[in-house]
């Protein structure tokens, strides 16, 4: 059950990304929700102690939350700039 929400909310956080970082094209917006959710579930596991497949503390979601939201910053951060350059 921790496996499917942490790839619910790292889909749902790359798409809401992808929203607001004005992301029009169909790969951007792909790229996005597959970078989030990689990113949840990598953290979830991490923070777990490994064990994704049980449970999942409110404490791990939470983290696992904030870290995929950090990592969609920097990428969208990375992206724009390398736009600019």
């Amino acid at each position: 059950m921790a496996l499917i929400l942490l790839i619910v909310i790292g889909a749902l956080i790359g798409w809401l990304a992808s929203i607001i970082a004005r992301c029009e094209d169909s790969r951007g917006v792909l790229v996005q929700i597959g970078l989030g959710t990689a990113v949840a579930v990598v953290a979830g596991l991490l923070i777990n102690n490994g064990a994704i497949l049980g449970g999942l503390s409110a404490t791990a979601l939470l983290l696992a939350v904030a870290i995929t939201s950090i990592a969609m910053a920097v990428y969208n951060l990375t992206v724009r700039s390398n736009a600019n350059a």
